[in-house]
């Protein structure tokens, strides 16, 4: 499970509802509902937060975590293509993000 494209904005001073927006690109809606959750996963073990609210998992097109100062968006490709987000914010400084690699489970 590999998510494409990631991309993190740091909104400070720009935005009034979070400080920072991570979009990420799947190829299709399994792998865009497995690296949400996947996130969810990781999130609460290593800063013991859930999202105050999530979208998309029914049609898996554009899901939403929202962690309050940190909003992740997680688009099919074409999707992303569509909605060009990162256009909308083009004044936001982005951050370098270390990829890192995780296993994936196979069951």
């Amino acid at each position: 499970m590999k998510s494409e494209g990631i991309v993190v904005l740091d909104l400070r001073g720009k935005s009034s509802f979070t400080d920072y927006m991570v979009i990420a690109s799947a190829s299709n809606t399994r792998q865009a509902i497995a690296i949400a959750e996947r996130i969810e996963e990781k999130v609460l073990k290593k800063f013991k937060r859930k999202p105050l609210g999530w979208e998309g998992f029914e049609t898996a097109q554009w899901i939403l975590l929202d962690y309050g100062d940190c909003v992740c968006h997680l688009f099919l490709n074409e999707t992303r293509q569509f909605y060009r987000l990162e256009e909308l914010w083009h004044d936001a400084i982005p951050l370098v993000v270390k990829a890192r690699k995780y296993a994936t489970r196979h069951d």
